[in-house]
């Protein structure tokens, strides 16, 4: 007799852990948080959209660029403000630099070469320069 009331306790308190397990499952929800990125782009006059400078400087951060440069300090290359001060911010110098990132190079700052960077897409290149060129 004692054995079928402690299987009948089991059975209950399974029952009842199950319950309020299933209970438990139904309230929980799951809220999946999204972001809209708007690609604009540069309004007439040379300017770039706020938006493309911060991916520019995040592309930055993605890449091996801050393992070189800083923004206002000199490192193994140059401060990104000082190349800011070098070159206005114009379209020809905007190409200029993404083509001198893309194929590397020396003796504009120095003896310490630059190191080439194919694989980095032209058009993250350039966004990157953009926010360079803005930190004036």
């Amino acid at each position: 007799m004692k054995k079928i009331a402690i299987l009948t306790t089991c059975v209950f308190a399974m029952f009842a852990v199950s319950s309020s397990f299933a209970q438990t499952v139904k309230k929980t929800t799951t809220v999946k948080k999204t972001t809209t990125v708007k690609k604009t782009a540069p309004a007439a006059g040379g300017k770039v959209s706020a938006a493309t400078l911060e991916e520019g400087k995040q592309l930055l951060a993605k890449n091996d660029c801050l393992s070189c440069h800083k923004v206002d300090v000199k490192i193994v290359g140059p401060a990104y403000k000082d190349v800011a001060k070098k070159y206005p911010n114009t379209a020809v110098n905007v190409e200029k630099l993404t083509q001198k990132v893309i194929a590397g190079g020396s003796g504009n700052w120095g003896d310490v070469p630059m190191s080439a960077h194919p694989s980095v897409p032209p058009a993250d290149v350039k966004k990157m320069v953009q926010y360079i060129l803005s930190l004036k």
